[in-house]
């Protein structure tokens, strides 16, 4: 019986496992850096509805019929100004390259609603992934009249 020469093949068998670490590695490294921009969106999308909420109400239903009952009366124009506003001055389109932003406001609640997206660079790229990812995040707000 003849004796078969054995040697290279615990090679092969580290470099296989050095790859599916590296892979491994990328894909949390990527997962991580979408996370945390994801974070960072919401929190913009929040601050964002919440001064669209805020400036939005004109205060035109105050002057016209005294304090409503509810909430005031927002006007998209005014909320879209406003959350356009609130964007530059944080400075998230320096921030987050290539952000873009909807404002909806629905009349029947008066509640504003503000999705915002950007393009993910990846830090580390996966053979067959996607070269460029959108990440988004939608806040919401509605402006209410206190009882005191």
């Amino acid at each position: 019986m003849p004796h078969r020469d054995e040697r290279g093949q615990a090679t092969v068998l580290i470099v296989g496992f050095a790859a599916v670490l590296a892979m491994t590695i990328a894909l949390v490294v990527d997962a991580t850096a979408a996370y945390l921009q994801r974070q960072g969106l919401n929190t913009l999308a929040d601050g964002a509805a919440l001064r669209g909420a805020d400036l939005g109400a004109t205060g035109r239903d105050v002057y016209e019929g005294g304090v409503p009952e509810q909430r005031l009366e927002l006007t998209a124009a005014h909320a879209r100004q406003a959350v356009g506003g609130y964007l530059r001055d944080t400075g998230a389109f320096a921030r987050y390259p290539g952000l873009s932003y909807q404002v909806r406001v629905d009349p029947a609640t008066q509640r504003i609603e503000v999705s915002l997206s950007a393009p993910l660079d990846l830090p580390l790229t996966i053979p067959g992934s996607p070269e460029r990812a959108t990440i988004g995040a939608t806040g919401s707000a509605v402006v209410g009249v206190d009882a005191d």
